[in-house]
This record gives structure tokens, sequence and C-alpha cells, in this order.
């Protein structure tokens, strides 16, 4: 039989794994450790029941090296080197049974009982006055939301139905067409002009949101805000689409 050589390092690096981790985690043991108290450490790393365990010593190649059956023995009296895998049989262990959160259950929390908390992301902003929990900044903001609302309206009244207009968003290829709606909508708040594009350009037929609004053709309508339309003469462009 071949002499074994039996490392003195008094610890051990191996990779722990089991059918419900394949890849595996680093960890290190004490040579002096039984296989007894080595078996209830890995209830931690495995989730496996000392009693119910199976202990296999793998190499770098995954060949099976040698098998911790002696629960009365040490660690260090078994061929175990750095590096090596250690694999952890439970036959009360299944496959992914960690990995589905389908079976975990969702942590919820009241309003008033997360308000209560001090160690929260709220709390955390309420203390150093952030975001909504800044007066003088939330003021600040309305105010100017409140002027450019303003200013919309403003727009809005320079412009009548069937005014020709031309689009400018930021961004975008200016656009013509004629207006055919002005006013509030449901699926945003504010003034919104829509507008019958020269080119199938636009996303909708003058209805968006089950809503109708104005009649045109599919992919000839669009909603935009009075800032970016310029109403005068813009008359339709000619693409000469018909030349060769």
């Amino acid at each position: 039989m071949a002499n074994i050589t039996v490392s003195s390092s008094p610890l051990v690096s191996v990779n722990v794994t089991s059918c419900v981790n394949p890849y595996g985690v680093q960890r290190r043991f004490e040579r002096s450790l039984t296989i007894s108290a080595l078996k209830l450490k890995l209830e931690l790393v495995s989730g496996g029941t000392a009693q119910n365990m199976k202990l296999t010593i793998l190499n770098s190649d995954n060949v099976k090296v040698c098998t911790l059956d002696n629960d009365e023995a040490v660690l260090g009296s078994y061929p175990v080197d750095d590096d090596m895998v250690l694999h952890v049989e439970d036959p009360n262990l299944k496959p992914d049974e960690f990995m589905d959160v389908s079976k975990v259950e969702k942590y919820e929390i009241s309003d008033d009982a997360y308000a209560k908390r001090t160690d929260s992301v709220r709390a955390f902003k309420e203390r150093n006055k952030l975001g909504r929990f800044n007066e003088e900044e939330m003021k600040k903001k309305e105010e100017e939301a409140k002027l450019k609302e303003e200013a919309e309206e403003e727009k809005a009244k320079t412009m009548k139905l069937d005014d020709r207009c031309e689009v400018r968003v930021p961004g975008q290829p200016s656009r013509r067409g004629c207006v055919k709606y002005l006013g509030i909508t449901d699926f945003k708040p504010g003034i919104w002009v829509g507008v019958q594009y020269d080119e199938p350009f636009g996303k909708n037929d003058g209805s968006t949101g089950g809503k109708r609004y104005f009649e045109c053709p599919p992919k000839y309508g669009g909603f935009v805000r009075p800032s970016h339309v310029e109403v005068g003469d813009f008359p339709e462009e000619d693409f000469d689409l018909d030349e060769m």
C-alpha cells in the first residue's frame, strides 16, 4: 500500500459543495476537528443535518480521494489538502432547495410601522432634510412647476384648431402638421396639443389610453406640450416621393 503524506498545517482550506450549492463555498477548518464536530460546522454551510451527512473528499479533477467515514477520527488523519472539494451528501437536501425564491415569504410592513423606524431610508432623509422632507426645496420645485405650467397655458392660447404648425422636440427632427386638439387629457396632467402630422411620424390615430381626442389616419397623430409647438406659415413639405 502506498504511503500517504498528511500535511502538518493546523488549518486546511476546502471548497464545500452539496446538491444545494454545486458551485461551493470556500471554508477553512482546523485539522484537529473530529469528523463529528466538522459535520456540526457544515450544518450552517450546507443546510444538511450532522446525523444524515456523508462527507466525500474530491481532488481538483473531481476524482474521489476518500470518504470521511469515522466520526471519532480527526480531519487531519485523512489525506485532505488545500483547495480540495469537501462534498456534503444528505438525503433530505433537494437540488436548488434554497434557490427557489417563490417559497420565500415576502416581508411586508405597514406605513405607520415604517414611519416609526429610526434606521430606515425615510428616517435618514427626514433627519437630513432631503427630498420631500426639505420643505424649502419642495416649495421651490412646486413654484417652478406652477410657473412652467402657466407658461404652457399661455403658449396654448396662441394656437387654434387647424393651425399649421411645426413640432420641435429637443433631440428629435422637426415635424410639420396641423393642430387638431387643444386642452387637458386623461393620460397626463396639463395642457396638451394634439397634432396630425403631414407624414406618418406619429404614434396614434388621435386616440390614446382608450379615449379619442381627434380623428386622423394611424401613425399620423401625436400629443406634445405647447412649448414644443410653433404655429405659423408652415406649408406641407414636398418630399418628391414619386420621383426617381
